[in-house]
C-alpha cells in the first residue's frame, strides 16, 4: 500500500466506498487521498494527527476528514484490545459534478466547508452512530440514502475542527515518506529527548532544511508539534492515572523539568496541569 498519496480500494464504478476495519490497530502510517472520510469509531481509542493538530479518538466518536489531509491513527494499545471502525468514503463530485451544488442540498454546505480542516461531530452523535450501524446491511442505493442523512446532520451539529492548519498542496510520495517518518518516529519517541539534530537526521535532512521544511508544511516549528503531542499524552495521564503525580505525568511524557513542562501546559491548555486535573475529574 502506498503511504502518500493513499488509494482506497474500491470497484470502477462505485461512487460511494463503505469499509469496514476491525483490528488489533487501525493503519498507522501518514497518508491523504483524494476521498472525504466520514468514520464512526466503533472501538478503540488513541491518537489521531490531523494535518498540523494532534487530536485524540475513542469509541463514540464520529470523524471527518477532508479530502487529500495527511492524517494518522496511532492506536492505543495500553488501553483497548480491539479498533473498530466504520467508514464511508465519497468525493464531492463522485455523484456528478454540480450534484451537491442542487439548491435541494445547499443546506449541505456547511460540511463540505468544515471538512476542509477535518471535525468531529459534538453533537448528534446518537443519531449518526445508528444510521452507520444500517450500513451493514442497506443496499448501496440505501448507503446512498443514509450518507445524505448523515451529512444533513452533521451539517447542523455542533462541532470541533480537527486541525487549525491545511497545507494546501499534495504531497508526492519522498515528502509524504519524509513526514510520515517524521510523524512516526515522534509519536513512538516523545517520551525520550528529541533534538533537532536527531529529527532532521530522521528525515535525512540538515537540521535548518528540516526547519523550514517543517514550518512550511504544518505552519508550527518541530519542537511546538513535539510539545503539543507530549501536554496531549500528559493530558491523557492526568485523567486516567489517578496515583501518577504531576512531576511523575511531566517525566513520563518527556519533560524532564517540571517548570517547562508547566509553562509549556499553561501555554497549551490554558490552565495549570493541577486545574486541568480538577476540572476534568
Amino acid at each position: 500500500m502506498k503511504v502518500l498519496p493513499f488509494k482506497i480500494p474500491k470497484p470502477d464504478f462505485d461512487a460511494l466506498v463503505f469499509q469496514v476495519d476491525k483490528d488489533i490497530l487501525f493503519f498507522d502510517k501518514l497518508h491523504q487521498h483524494k476521498e472525504i472520510q466520514l468514520s464512526l469509531i466503533v472501538e478503540g481509542e488513541g491518537t489521531l494527527i490531523v494535518g498540523d493538530t494532534i487530536n485524540y479518538y475513542k469509541k463514540g466518536d464520529v470523524l471527518i476528514i477532508g479530502s487529500h489531509i495527511p492524517h494518522v491513527f496511532k492506536s492505543d494499545l495500553n488501553t483497548t484490545q480491539n479498533s473498530h471502525m466504520l467508514t464511508l468514503f465519497f468525493t464531492k463530485t463522485a455523484f456528478g459534478s454540480h450534484f451537491f451544488n442542487l439548491e435541494e442540498l445547499k443546506e449541505l454546505n456547511p460540511f463540505f466547508k468544515r471538512s476542509k480542516q477535518g471535525f468531529k461531530i459534538t453533537s448528534h452523535k446518537k443519531m449518526v452512530s445508528s444510521l452507520f450501524e444500517h450500513l451493514h446491511e442497506a443496499s448501496k442505493l440505501q448507503r446512498f440514502m443514509i450518507l445524505l442523512e448523515i451529512l444533513q446532520l452533521a451539517s447542523k451539529s455542533s462541532y470541533t475542527s480537527l486541525s487549525s492548519f491545511i497545507y494546501d498542496k499534495k504531497y508526492t510520495a519522498i515528502e509524504g515518506k519524509r513526514m510520515r517518518d517524521v510523524f512516526e518516529y515522534t509519536m513512538n519517541n516523545f517520551n525520550k529527548d528529541i533534538t533537532l539534530t536527531l529529527i532532521s537526521g530522521v528525515a535525512n535532512m540538515t537540521k535548518n532544511a528540516f526547519c523550514k521544511y517543517f514550518k512550511k508544511r504544518t505552519n508550527k516549528t518541530y519542537i511546538t508539534f513535539l510539545n503539543e503531542l507530549r501536554i496531549e499524552h500528559s493530558c491523557k495521564l492526568l485523567l486516567t492515572n489517578k496515583d501518577l503525580s504531576i512531576l511523575e505525568i511531566a517525566e513520563l511524557t518527556g519533560f524532564h523539568n517540571i517548570s517547562n513542562f508547566n509553562r509549556q501546559f499553561k501555554a497549551i491548555k490554558k490552565m495549570s496541569p493541577s486545574t486541568f486535573k480538577t476540572l476534568k475529574r
